[in-house]
């Protein structure tokens, strides 16, 4: 075995894989919201849905998706491999570097990243599996005239059944159809039950994240007496706070739109 292979089997390069795959998974997750918070615009999802298929039309992005898709299999197998490894030896976290008491969310790293696989399965299904392989989304179309531009939005049915997306200008109207993933969003999240498990899992990430972040640098070696409370602010404030808040605003706010319509 190559001395590659060996430092990648070992228990470091099995915490290695871990920390630069949750940090990938770090990086997205502040992508995603950014994206994500186009349903907050009053523009009916037009900014939303056309983000939605720039996501899903561009050859680059599709292939950093799947990367994506790698990296999150990826970081939940070493994740389970780890966690079997050290209840079968003894109870040590993966980054732990000193003596001081483990927190919560460092002992239940196993219960939150199971709470968010689990909910990633649900997301995905829901959203990106029906809306790439199935006919359940439909379209929208919509005018907008160059020279004011207005935007007139209205409902679409293609010809075609293979139909996608298309982009055309025609007499100063530029004319977008594409698929409705905003009302699907509002359709979900007008479920209740939907809604609490987005927050319950918005929880459980952002105690992840909490420690995971922080882990991450100390795994690589990145520990500096200046640059480690910057490492502990961000990851406490950025990606424990802001962002699991960001997103579970979403679903919680078309939750109380829907029961005003």
């Amino acid at each position: 075995m190559s001395e590659f292979k060996q430092t990648f089997n070992s228990s470091l390069g099995k915490k290695l894989i871990m920390a630069l795959t949750g940090l990938f998974l770090c990086t997205f997750i502040i992508v995603h919201l950014g994206g994500n918070l186009l349903l907050f615009s009053n523009d009916n999802g037009y900014g939303f849905n056309l983000y939605a298929n720039f996501l899903t039309h561009f050859p680059p992005i599709e292939v950093v998706a799947y990367i994506l898709y790698v990296a999150i299999i990826v970081h939940a197998l070493y994740a389970l491999i780890i966690t079997v490894k050290n209840r079968r030896a003894r109870p040590v976290g993966y980054a732990v570097v000193n003596k001081s008491p483990a927190s919560w969310s460092s002992k239940n790293m196993g219960l939150l990243g199971s709470i968010l696989f689990f909910f990633l399965v649900v997301h995905m299904s829901d959203f990106w599996y029906k809306y790439k392989f199935t006919n359940d989304v439909a379209f929208k179309e919509y005018r907008t005239d160059l020279a004011t531009n207005q935007t007139i939005e209205s409902d679409y049915t293609p010809v075609s059944p293979t139909f996608e997306h298309s982009a055309t200008v025609e007499n100063n109207v530029e004319i977008v159809r594409v698929k409705d993933i905003h009302a699907k969003v509002a359709h979900s999240f007008s479920n209740i039950w939907y809604v609490l498990l987005y927050v319950v899992a918005m929880g459980a990430l952002s105690f992840h994240l909490l420690h995971g972040f922080q882990s991450a640098f100390r795994t690589l070696g990145w520990v500096h007496r200046k640059y480690t409370p910057i490492v502990e602010s961000v990851g406490t404030w950025l990606f424990a706070v802001i962002i699991p808040l960001g997103f579970a605003a979403m679903p919680v706010v078309y939750y109380f739109m829907s029961l005003n319509k």
